[in-house]
């Protein structure tokens, strides 16, 4: 792994904890209450964070260019592919936690995030282009793409995609995580174009933010429930 590598990972990490410094030093000199300024430090912890990044990775940005990169054409066809693959592989990966591992579909990282969201709107800039960014340089094309290079597309992508999954802190959830970790995998592998799982990353969160922000926590719990009942039906 080159230094430069080294050094995205340790800022991605710096931006993980930075609210917690952020996050008091906001709520000191301006009158929001302390989970807003939590909010807005981890906005801004986040933000910096991918400034930062996007500075280290410039030189590369400016000397890669790769042959056989997909054409701009190719690059819109499988972005939008790859949102519809994502939700496809999220919801088998749902599927088989619910009537092979009994687990339920609630995800407490999302109704956390959702919760946030719903104080701070602002917050939703973070869940739907700032991480998915982050996420896919760090966990796609430095963890997944150094490991490819030494092992195979199968070893990498499980790696990577377990990484992803603990990150998120739902380790029972770590199957519909490793599902989306491996489409968006695939789509860098095939296009040789981090861009692409980028976007298809961001539009797939910003379906989900959007979608969950327009229900009332009361819609929210009705359908959880509905499906739980199907899962009793189906299950017998």
């Amino acid at each position: 792994m080159t230094k430069r590598y080294w050094w995205i990972l340790i800022t991605y990490i710096i931006a993980q904890f930075s609210v917690i410094a952020l996050g008091p030093l906001i709520y000191l000199i301006t009158p929001l209450e302390k989970y807003e300024a939590m909010a807005y430090g981890n906005i801004l912890g986040f933000i910096l964070g991918l400034i930062a990044i996007l500075i280290i990775l410039k030189p590369e940005m400016k000397s890669n260019q790769m042959r056989e990169a997909s054409t701009i054409t190719e690059t819109i066809i499988w972005s939008i592919l790859g949102v519809f693959m994502a939700f496809f592989a999220q919801t088998i990966a749902s599927m088989i936690e619910i009537h092979i591992f009994n687990i339920k579909t609630t995800s407490e990282n999302t109704q956390v995030l959702m919760n946030i969201t719903r104080s701070v709107p602002l917050f939703m800039l973070l869940t739907a282009i700032v991480a998915p960014i982050l996420e896919e340089i760090v966990f796609r094309k430095i963890i997944f793409g150094v490991l490819y290079k030494r092992t195979n597309f199968f070893i990498a992508g499980i790696i990577s995609a377990l990484i992803f999954g603990f990150i998120h802190g739902e380790p029972k959830h770590i199957l519909v995580y490793a599902s989306m970790g491996f489409v968006f995998a695939f789509l860098y592998v095939k296009t040789k174009r981090i861009i692409v799982p980028i976007i298809a990353h961001m539009a797939m969160n910003s379906i989900v933010v959007i979608t969950q922000y327009s229900l009332t926590p009361e819609d929210i719990e009705k359908m959880q429930k509905q499906l739980e009942q199907m899962h009793i039906f189906i299950g017998g």
